[in-house]
Protein backbone atom coordinates (compact mmCIF):
# COMPACT_ATOMS: atom_id res chain seq x y z
CA UNK A 1 0.00 0.00 0.00
CA UNK A 2 1.37 3.40 -0.90
CA UNK A 3 1.37 6.29 1.41
CA UNK A 4 -1.08 7.67 -0.19
CA UNK A 5 -3.53 4.77 -0.09
CA UNK A 6 -2.60 4.34 3.57
CA UNK A 7 -3.14 7.94 4.14
CA UNK A 8 -6.61 8.02 2.17
CA UNK A 9 -8.12 5.25 4.02
CA UNK A 10 -7.16 6.49 7.62
CA UNK A 11 -9.10 9.68 6.83
CA UNK A 12 -11.93 7.50 5.15
CA UNK A 13 -12.19 4.83 8.25
CA UNK A 14 -11.88 8.19 10.59
CA UNK A 15 -15.04 9.78 8.41
CA UNK A 16 -16.80 6.09 8.95
CA UNK A 17 -16.13 6.04 12.62
CA UNK A 18 -17.39 9.30 13.11
CA UNK A 19 -20.59 8.66 11.10
CA UNK A 20 -21.23 5.18 13.49
CA UNK A 21 -21.18 7.33 16.74
CA UNK A 22 -23.36 9.88 15.38
CA UNK A 23 -25.54 7.69 13.43
CA UNK A 24 -25.99 5.59 17.22
CA UNK A 25 -26.59 8.61 18.92
CA UNK A 26 -29.20 9.35 16.06
CA UNK A 27 -30.82 6.02 16.43
CA UNK A 28 -31.17 6.79 20.17
CA UNK A 29 -32.77 10.05 21.26
CA UNK A 30 -36.16 10.14 21.67
CA UNK A 31 -38.56 12.97 19.97
CA UNK A 32 -38.44 15.02 23.11
CA UNK A 33 -34.32 14.92 22.91
CA UNK A 34 -34.33 16.35 19.23
CA UNK A 35 -36.27 19.64 20.68
CA UNK A 36 -33.60 20.05 23.28
CA UNK A 37 -31.56 22.87 22.70
CA UNK A 38 -27.70 22.05 23.39
CA UNK A 39 -27.49 25.22 25.36
CA UNK A 40 -30.07 27.66 26.62
CA UNK A 41 -30.93 29.84 23.08
CA UNK A 42 -28.32 27.87 20.93
CA UNK A 43 -29.61 25.15 18.06
CA UNK A 44 -31.93 22.53 18.73
CA UNK A 45 -30.81 18.75 17.89
CA UNK A 46 -33.02 18.35 15.39
CA UNK A 47 -31.85 21.65 13.67
CA UNK A 48 -28.21 19.91 14.00
CA UNK A 49 -29.30 17.01 12.37
CA UNK A 50 -30.78 19.04 9.36
CA UNK A 51 -27.62 21.08 8.90
CA UNK A 52 -25.32 18.50 9.66
CA UNK A 53 -27.35 16.66 6.50
CA UNK A 54 -26.77 19.84 4.14
CA UNK A 55 -23.19 20.12 4.97
CA UNK A 56 -22.76 16.59 4.32
CA UNK A 57 -24.76 16.82 1.10
CA UNK A 58 -23.05 20.01 0.12
CA UNK A 59 -19.98 17.41 -0.43
CA UNK A 60 -21.39 16.18 -3.19
CA UNK A 61 -20.45 19.16 -4.97
CA UNK A 62 -17.38 20.71 -3.32
CA UNK A 63 -16.02 17.10 -4.27
CA UNK A 64 -16.69 16.79 -7.77
CA UNK A 65 -19.19 13.81 -7.14
CA UNK A 66 -22.36 15.09 -8.35
CA UNK A 67 -25.28 17.30 -7.47
CA UNK A 68 -26.62 17.82 -4.14
CA UNK A 69 -29.89 15.20 -2.84
CA UNK A 70 -31.15 17.52 -0.77
CA UNK A 71 -30.54 21.29 -2.23
CA UNK A 72 -33.42 22.91 -0.79
CA UNK A 73 -31.73 22.20 3.01
CA UNK A 74 -29.32 24.93 2.06
CA UNK A 75 -31.62 27.69 3.04
CA UNK A 76 -33.01 25.83 5.67
CA UNK A 77 -30.16 24.69 8.00
CA UNK A 78 -27.17 26.51 6.42
CA UNK A 79 -27.44 30.12 5.60
CA UNK A 80 -30.44 30.63 8.12
CA UNK A 81 -30.35 30.00 12.07
CA UNK A 82 -32.60 27.69 13.96
CA UNK A 83 -35.93 28.86 14.34
CA UNK A 84 -36.11 30.99 11.11
CA UNK A 85 -38.15 29.03 9.42
CA UNK A 86 -40.39 26.64 10.96
CA UNK A 87 -41.90 24.15 9.78
CA UNK A 88 -38.83 21.99 9.83
CA UNK A 89 -39.05 18.32 8.25
CA UNK A 90 -39.64 16.01 10.91
CA UNK A 91 -37.22 14.03 12.45
CA UNK A 92 -38.23 10.83 10.45
CA UNK A 93 -37.70 12.31 6.97
CA UNK A 94 -34.01 13.67 8.65
CA UNK A 95 -33.03 10.89 9.57
CA UNK A 96 -33.99 9.41 6.36
CA UNK A 97 -32.26 11.90 4.50
CA UNK A 98 -29.27 11.40 6.83
CA UNK A 99 -28.86 8.01 5.75
CA UNK A 100 -29.26 8.66 2.45
CA UNK A 101 -26.83 11.61 2.24
CA UNK A 102 -24.12 9.67 3.96
CA UNK A 103 -24.30 6.14 1.72
CA UNK A 104 -24.49 7.83 -1.14
CA UNK A 105 -21.42 9.58 -0.52
CA UNK A 106 -19.75 6.15 0.99
CA UNK A 107 -20.60 4.71 -2.27
CA UNK A 108 -19.00 7.63 -4.07
CA UNK A 109 -15.73 7.72 -1.94
CA UNK A 110 -14.83 4.39 -2.59
CA UNK A 111 -14.55 4.81 -6.17
CA UNK A 112 -12.28 7.33 -5.87
CA UNK A 113 -8.21 7.02 -6.43
CA UNK A 114 -6.12 7.94 -4.23
CA UNK A 115 -4.54 10.33 -6.52
CA UNK A 116 -8.20 12.05 -6.87
CA UNK A 117 -8.43 12.38 -3.48
CA UNK A 118 -5.32 15.00 -3.63
CA UNK A 119 -6.57 16.78 -6.44
CA UNK A 120 -8.47 20.62 -5.91
CA UNK A 121 -11.77 20.34 -4.78
CA UNK A 122 -14.17 22.49 -6.97
CA UNK A 123 -14.91 25.51 -4.13
CA UNK A 124 -11.26 26.79 -5.51
CA UNK A 125 -9.45 27.81 -8.46
CA UNK A 126 -6.59 25.87 -10.32
CA UNK A 127 -4.48 28.88 -9.80
CA UNK A 128 -5.23 28.76 -6.41
CA UNK A 129 -4.77 25.23 -5.87
CA UNK A 130 -1.19 25.46 -7.75
CA UNK A 131 -0.53 28.00 -5.02
CA UNK A 132 -1.81 25.58 -2.29
CA UNK A 133 -2.25 21.93 -3.10
CA UNK A 134 -2.93 20.89 0.49
CA UNK A 135 -6.11 22.85 -0.01
CA UNK A 136 -7.59 19.48 -1.98
CA UNK A 137 -10.65 17.18 -1.37
CA UNK A 138 -9.31 15.06 1.63
CA UNK A 139 -8.56 18.09 3.54
CA UNK A 140 -12.04 18.80 3.01
CA UNK A 141 -13.22 15.76 4.29
CA UNK A 142 -10.68 16.05 7.27
CA UNK A 143 -12.58 19.33 7.60
CA UNK A 144 -16.08 18.13 7.38
CA UNK A 145 -15.40 14.98 9.74
CA UNK A 146 -14.24 17.44 12.83
CA UNK A 147 -17.00 19.57 11.93
CA UNK A 148 -19.15 16.66 12.75
CA UNK A 149 -16.92 16.03 15.44
CA UNK A 150 -17.92 19.47 17.01
CA UNK A 151 -21.80 18.96 16.79
CA UNK A 152 -21.65 15.82 18.47
CA UNK A 153 -19.81 17.07 21.18
CA UNK A 154 -22.24 19.60 21.51
CA UNK A 155 -25.04 17.12 21.39
CA UNK A 156 -23.64 14.88 24.09
CA UNK A 157 -23.23 17.63 26.04
CA UNK A 158 -26.63 19.14 25.71
CA UNK A 159 -28.55 19.55 28.87
CA UNK A 160 -30.70 16.55 30.07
Amino acid sequence: MTTAQLTVTIIIASWKNTLGRADKLFSTLTEEQFLREVAPGKNRILYLLGHLTAVHDGLHTILGLGERMHPEFEAIFVSKPDRAIEPLPSISELKKYWTEVNSSLLEKFARLLPEEWLQRHMAMSNADYAKDPTRNRLSVLLSRTNHLSYHLGQIILAPK
